[in-house]
């Protein structure tokens, strides 16, 4: 007679669906691993570009608040130049030369001020970007 062997026949048709399940579920497992773990990375990219734009906003409140200083204080400084320094004849020309030089440059100050706040690639770019490119991936 021969010997009965259990591994040399098919399972049976519960088993197969079984398996079969259980590696459907071990898909959806790891499908939701490797989600999640997409998402942790856009979260710690985010937190870096918030992080980012602080300190970029930090530096233009300080170069506005330089410029404001620059210009307050050339203000004074011009008025008091002009009086005490300055022959009577050419105070007029001495103000009006260190008034422009002051302006100008707390002007200059503004401007820089305003151009670090805009940014071509607006906040979030590298984040927009990754989701874009894992977008185009699937």
């Amino acid at each position: 007679m021969s010997e009965f062997r259990k591994d040399s026949f098919s399972s049976s048709p519960f088993e197969a669906q079984h398996s079969a399940s259980g590696g459907l579920l071990g898909a959806v497992r790891q499908l939701i691993s490797t989600l999640l773990e997409t998402a942790q990375v856009r979260l710690e990219l985010l937190g870096t570009e918030l992080e980012s734009e602080k300190r970029r906003l930090l530096d233009v409140v300080v170069l506005v608040a330089v410029a404001l200083v620059c210009l307050a204080l050339g203000l004074v400084m011009l008025c008091a130049a002009v009086v005490l320094l300055v022959d009577e004849a050419w105070r007029l020309a001495a103000a009006g030369a260190m008034a422009l030089f002051l302006l100008g440059t707390g002007l200059a100050m503004l401007g820089w001020a305003k151009w670090r706040l805009r940014n071509p690639l607006g906040i979030f770019h590298a984040s927009a970007q990754e989701l874009a490119r894992d977008r185009g991936q699937e």
